[in-house]
């Protein structure tokens, strides 16, 4: 058995039976690949089918002395371990070296927040006399109403604006669907978007149903949005390290410190597990202790 045969229908497995998306498919191959890595710097040539628990162990102590962090050492391991149970499954191998194996001790990494004040200083930092500022202006005033991941933003149609009924329709991770409500506030900045920039470009035919778009007409890369946040931060001298992504933990946080229902944000955010969304628990236990800690005169 080979790496790489055993890699490329991992791949189409993860492609279309597990509907994963290309950056999550691509995360999965680079698990293998540090393990493929790490064998061949070994004495002997290893396949897959003969790798054993002991390899692994080594594999693990290998990824530590590189100094990569406990968090990706796990991260890594998972990946492996889902290699390994689909070759378990096509019976390409009798045994799962990973069955036994233990990943890091990871504590809970908590995600930065802006509060309600710094996103309005942000989103009022966007120069509106260049051409694309209310393009900014209303992607991240979409990024907050609605907590997109910067993936769904950069790949929200037109088509899939729903404003009569102050909704939209999201083509999240493994190509599902959700609605999600969207503001007034949202759908202003969108609408005059639309009619002061978006209407007068010359757009590319595989981009002419995407709402946001560059100047050449094409649509944004998840680059393009990284950049745009982090000169904003930059701008206005925010010291907290942000990205698209804190938009959408800002949005959750904010929603659960007002009392809206657990469920309802898990659907919100299109996440599967409400295991995931009840990280925001946390971080609103995490407000709480502050307050405490800062007001409360025996702190």
């Amino acid at each position: 058995m080979k790496w790489e045969d055993s890699k490329k229908s991992y791949e189409s497995y993860l492609m279309l039976e597990k509907s994963l998306s290309q950056n999550s498919v691509d995360a999965y191959i680079n698990d293998i690949n540090k393990l493929i890595i790490f064998l061949n710097n070994s004495s002997k040539e290893i396949t897959p089918d003969k790798v054993k628990l002991k390899d692994l162990k080594r594999f693990l102590e290998w990824l530590n002395e590189c100094g990569v962090s406990p968090r990706t050492q796990a991260r890594t391991i998972s990946g492996v371990r889902s290699f390994y149970k689909y070759l378990l499954i096509e019976n390409k191998v009798q045994d799962d070296p990973t069955a036994l194996i233990e990943s890091p001790k990871i504590g809970r990494k908590l995600p930065d927040i802006l509060s309600m004040e710094e996103i309005d200083t942000l989103i009022d930092a966007i120069d509106l006399e260049k051409s694309e500022g209310q393009r900014n202006k209303a992607m991240l005033e979409t990024l907050y109403s609605c907590g997109l991941r910067v993936s769904e933003l950069i790949n929200l149609k037109i088509t899939n604006l729903f404003f009569d009924q102050s909704f939209v329709k999201v083509e999240g991770k493994g190509d599902k669907e959700r609605l999600v409500p969207i503001s007034s506030q949202a759908i202003n900045e969108i609408n005059k978007y639309l009619s002061d920039y978006r209407n007068l470009l010359n757009t590319s035919k595989d981009s002419e149903n995407i709402l946001f778009l560059n100047r050449r007409g094409r649509k944004l890369s998840r680059v393009m949005i990284f950049t745009i946040i982090k000169n904003l931060a930059d701008k206005i001298g925010l010291k907290k390290k942000i990205s698209p992504h804190t938009f959408r933990h800002s949005f959750a946080t904010h929603l659960i410190n007002g009392g809206a229902d657990l469920r309802a944000v898990q659907e919100m955010l299109g996440h599967e597990s409400i295991l995931t969304t009840e990280i925001y628990t946390h971080l609103d236990m995490e407000y709480l202790k502050s307050t405490i800690n800062q007001f409360h005169p025996r702190s």
